[in-house]
């Protein structure tokens, strides 16, 4: 798995980095969430120089993903996802880690799902909790055991996302619906576009 951050374009960059430096310093995973997604919210909006241009290039193998910066002291991981129209993900968890998302370019889509019974193995049975559609400056927190979610892009224009993970994200779950309306869960390794 290539884990070189792609170049930054400057001092927005190297501000949102000194931001989240601070903000995962905060006592308590609630609180750092909450500290994150403060800084991401603030920072998305009001940056148009972020992110580097290179970083947000559709793929069509799928949604990119692209490390943006991993945290010496590995306290967290910032990932650039980009999502061209119709590009999503699975049914996935992010592996008992907290995670902040915000969009930076375009709209995406988040439903979130609950495990509706205990799981029986690897087969889970879940219910869909909501559905949001989420512009740019608009974050929200994933915080387990409440991770399970999709991200999809339904629009025509391409989005770009930021993710903060506790740690890097090198591997999760994916769930794949079965013909009995349960899902099984499957270990997927991540790696970088």
């Amino acid at each position: 798995m290539a884990g070189t951050p792609h170049p930054s374009p400057g001092s927005a960059c190297k501000e949102l980095v000194q931001r989240l430096d601070r903000a995962v310093g905060s006592d308590g995973t609630e609180s750092v969430c909450r500290s994150i997604k403060k800084v991401l919210v603030d920072c998305l909006d009001r940056s148009d120089d972020l992110l580097a241009r290179e970083l947000l290039e559709p793929s069509s193998d799928g949604y990119a993903r692209r490390l943006l910066h991993k945290d010496p002291g590995g306290r967290y991981s910032a990932v650039v996802m980009v999502w061209g129209p119709g590009q999503g993900t699975p049914l996935h968890d992010h592996a008992g880690r907290w995670c902040v998302e915000g969009v930076y370019k375009g709209r995406i889509r988040v439903t979130s799902y609950q495990v509706t019974s205990p799981p029986a193995g690897d087969l889970y049975r879940f219910s869909s909790q909501s559905r949001e559609v989420a512009g740019r400056g608009e974050a929200g927190m994933l915080i387990p055991p409440h991770e399970f979610h999709t991200i999809d892009n339904p629009f025509e224009e391409p989005a770009a996302t930021l993710h903060i993970y506790s740690g890097e994200l090198t591997s999760c779950h994916v769930f794949v619906p079965t013909t009995d309306g349960q899902y099984r869960r499957e270990r997927r390794e991540l790696s970088y576009s």
